[in-house]
């Protein structure tokens, strides 16, 4: 269930003294369209499930696993009987370290973990939720502590398959794929920080080493995605962060965030997050102020 929803922005309501949200769901409930700042993991664990996206739909059947990013807008269309793991562990504080921020970037704004596309991983993944559902709620000292390193290593496995060569495995060999694979994430820690400037599919080719042609191809098997649509990600990434601090106009947000016209900055804004950068920041700091009026 959604506690805490104004407009499309979920509030959430993290478990007592802890970063952590987990439901073990058995309600009959559809959940409309929002979004929240937290990772969202969910496991159907009997009877399918229907998650709706922005511009997407996928059907969840039981032991597929989702991961939805931050900032995501979804829904879910739940059936009338059945069970589901939906956990939010908050990765905010995590995301100092590298390889979290560029693993949430490869993945927006979501993926599907399944047994036959990911055979090497889904058993343990699927084993982990398990794991932390039943952690979460025997409550037991430092339960937030083992669940944490339990994320970790979910998201590390993750990380380590769902990346270069997924779809073509037989393609490079084992040394090859962790070579292209480094070199990939460098790229991307690149364009992560420099998003807000002009990036020119030529340049970041170069200087990744390979022909322009050859770059596209690897850089969408290891993003999911066109180089352009990912730094247009990271731009309405960056753009959400601005949006909800106080004084930053949309205007002023739009020139930050490498948008040359007002224009083309909200149209992608809506594109990717389904409301425009005004309604997004007012169903922000509409829940913000309702929050801290329930201190």
């Amino acid at each position: 269930m959604i506690e805490s929803l104004d407009g499309i922005f979920e509030t959430v309501n993290y478990k007592k003294s802890t970063t952590l949200k987990l439901y073990d769901n058995t309600e009959y409930e559809d959940y409309p369209m929002h979004w929240h700042p937290a990772i969202e993991i969910v496991m159907p664990v009997e009877n399918d499930y229907t998650m709706h996206f922005t511009n997407s739909q996928i059907h969840l059947r039981e032991g597929d696993i989702c991961i939805i990013c931050p900032g995501c807008i979804h829904s879910i269309t739940a059936p009338e009987t059945g069970r589901r793991i939906i956990f939010q562990p908050n990765t905010t504080n995590l995301r100092f370290m590298r390889d979290i921020d560029v693993l949430i970037s490869f993945l927006s704004p979501y993926a599907v973990i399944t047994p036959e596309d990911n055979p090497q991983i889904y058993q343990r993944l699927a084993e982990l939720l398990v794991v932390i559902r039943d952690e979460y709620m025997e409550a037991a000292p430092f339960s937030e502590v083992s669940i944490y390193s339990k994320v970790l290593e979910f998201l590390s496995l993750v990380g380590r398959n769902i990346s270069l060569n997924e779809n073509n495995p037989e393609e490079y060999n084992p040394a090859t794929r962790e070579e292209y694979a480094l070199r990939f994430m460098e790229i991307c820690d690149y364009i992560n920080e420099h998003c807000s400037e002009e990036l020119k599919l030529n340049e970041i080719a170069n200087m990744s080493g390979f022909s322009k042609f050859y770059f596209e191809r690897l850089f969408k098997q290891f993003t999911g995605t066109t180089f352009y649509k990912y730094v247009n990600q990271k731009r309405i990434a960056k753009a959400q962060e601005l949006l909800i601090e106080p004084g930053n106009s949309v205007t002023d947000v739009a020139l930050n965030c490498g948008f040359t016209s007002i224009s083309s900055f909200i149209r992608m804004f809506k594109l990717q997050k389904g409301c425009t950068p005004t309604e997004f920041k007012s169903l922000y700091w509409t829940a913000e102020l309702r929050e801290k009026g329930n201190e």
